[in-house]
């Protein structure tokens, strides 16, 4: 018991970089509580005292604002970061080193006994405000996006993210269509924001179509106006509108006093 006490300490420091001593850890992390008092109600319920355990998981609720069923099966140096709002079913099964953020669900879609929460194998992290739903399966060292919704297997190593979750594939080397789309994405300014390469933007992604459509086309153009250029037609030559965003709109403008008034 000790000993594991101890692993859930340590690995408070190994995930969160804010942990700055024992004593904050110790008095200042809900989601270290929340195991320990799961751990406690766990064991009162492995012993047929359901109602005990219910009640020390309803307190650790309203003290940590995490609701852990101690039905639940919880495996080693289980990590709750910030916590709140988290949510674990009573048939949920996770396993060993994994790290839930706040905000996760881990439910259920029915009304029916047996199992009917998600399992979580070793390794996985599951990104804030994520919801996995019923009783499938997130392979070892899989990733889940912050705020997706997954209610299908997931295998091992791979990210999932979006609504319903989709398996991220990621490409170890920037294509030519990449680069292409970087380089009118520069012209127009656009940057999607907070965009990796595991966890992409759905709205980013058809902005991309988009700017992929406009750097065929300007490629198509020049071969046409050379094409008719080489066959003798004369065409005027003239500078295309900058599609960066205009200077104007990014300048501090003093606010009038009236305007404010009426705000």
């Amino acid at each position: 018991m000790l000993r594991r006490i101890k692993e859930e300490i340590n690995i408070v420091f190994e995930r969160d970089p804010a942990a700055r001593n024992l004593l904050e850890v110790l008095t200042a992390y809900p989601g270290l509580h929340a195991v320990w008092f799961y751990r406690l109600a766990n064991l009162c319920w492995r012993i047929h005292l359901k109602w005990l355990a219910r009640i020390i998981s309803h307190i650790a609720r309203w003290l940590t604002g995490i609701e852990i069923h101690p039905g639940a099966t919880i495996g080693k140096r289980f990590f709750i970061d910030h916590g709140m709002g988290v949510v674990i079913g009573e048939t949920a099964e996770i396993g060993d080193d994994v790290t839930l953020y706040h905000g996760v669900t881990l439910g259920g879609t029915s009304w029916e006994k047996g199992k009917r929460h998600p399992t979580l194998e070793d390794s996985v992290v599951v990104g804030a405000g994520a919801k996995i739903l019923g009783p499938i399966t997130i392979g070892v060292g899989a990733r889940v996006g912050s705020n997706a919704v997954v209610v299908r297997d997931v295998p091992p190593q791979a990210t999932v993210v979006g609504i319903p979750g989709r398996i991220v594939k990621p490409s170890a080397e920037k294509t030519q269509q990449e680069k292409n789309r970087q380089q009118v994405a520069s012209r127009i300014g656009f940057d999607a924001y907070g965009e990796t390469k595991n966890m992409p933007d759905p709205v980013a992604s058809a902005i991309h179509s988009m700017l992929d459509h406009i750097h065929a086309t300007d490629k198509k153009l020049a071969e046409m106006c050379a094409a008719i250029k080489l066959m003798g037609g004369s065409m005027q030559d003239f500078e295309l509108p900058d599609l960066s965003p205009c200077e104007e709109h990014f300048q501090d403008k003093p606010i009038d006093d009236t305007d404010e008034q009426e705000k």
